[in-house]
């Protein structure tokens, strides 16, 4: 997964995930890691902002309803990926601590964030459990809401992703829920922190990273060919979100689509079947 792998510890060397360690209890009994008998303190490692106990559980703006798991990524890949390079400047490399009694994930002084749980990912079994599942974890009911409303969503739009509590799941795929979380509850980020044995998948409000966004023009020429190499999707209409999102005016012609904002021009290029041949600005 490239960036945001080498942005969220993906394979990398985190804290054992052990009671004795972290202050977490990981809970072995099942086929799935029960993700969190956190009673106090996980530590790990990797890369926030001291902001008020609030985090977004707001649905999509436009109150559209996206019935499948393509329709949201193409919604809301662009821009949640887009936001994980603002986070990265915030975070840097410093290692992570959670605090469950404050419901935040820390990077160090000053860097504290409320966080939302969606759920967690055990590398034994391959296998993902939601956060509304994990019956011992102790998690209180406000830090899984999120996780509680797309369950919801997937009830009401027949989405197993969300609605069905565990399933085999490769580590790839904690991306495509956070950054669906991310677009859906207009997170600031997500992120994935690995304690080890297992990893434990949040989304993070801040004011501190918000006001990192960077308005790059040519930033979406490195996010956008990222996003459509890992997710399976409708390239235009996908990059028609992200564009959207990212203030710009959109025109169509033919097989282009151009778009405008302030002097700077995109323009991109489709085959007959909404593949993207070339992007440029």
């Amino acid at each position: 997964m490239g960036f945001l792998n080498k942005l969220f510890g993906k394979g990398t060397k985190t804290g054992q995930g052990t009671e004795s360690e972290q202050g977490a209890k990981v809970e072995q009994d099942t086929k799935v890691e029960q993700g969190a008998k956190v009673d106090q303190v996980t530590t790990g490692a990797e890369p926030g902002a001291k902001v008020g106990q609030v985090t977004s559980t707001k649905e999509p703006e436009d109150n559209l309803i996206y019935r499948t798991e393509q329709e949201l990524i193409e919604r809301f890949g662009g821009i949640a990926f887009d936001k994980q390079y603002d986070f990265a400047t915030v975070i840097g490399n410093n290692n992570w601590n959670i605090d469950m009694t404050k419901e935040e994930i820390s990077f160090g002084p000053n860097l504290d964030f409320p966080i939302q749980v969606l759920g967690t990912f055990s590398h034994s079994s391959e296998t993902w459990l939601w956060a509304w599942a994990n019956t011992k974890s102790g998690l209180s009911e406000h830090i899984t809401q999120q996780a509680l409303q797309l369950k919801k969503y997937g009830e009401e739009q027949e989405i197993d992703l969300f609605s069905n509590s565990s399933f085999d799941f490769s580590k790839d795929e904690l991306h495509r829920i956070g950054l669906i979380a991310s677009g859906m509850f207009d997170a600031s980020a997500y992120y994935i922190a690995d304690y080890g044995q297992g990893a434990m998948l949040v989304t993070i409000k801040s004011d501190l990273v918000d006001r990192q966004r960077q308005d790059d023009h040519l930033r979406i020429l490195s996010v956008f060919p990222q996003v459509i190499s890992q997710f399976e999707m409708n390239h235009k209409i996908a990059l028609q979100w992200y564009l959207d999102e990212k203030g710009y005016k959109i025109s169509e012609q033919g097989a282009q689509l151009i778009a405008t904002k302030g002097g700077e021009t995109i323009t991109a290029e489709f085959d007959e079947l909404s593949r993207l041949t070339n992007l440029k600005g």
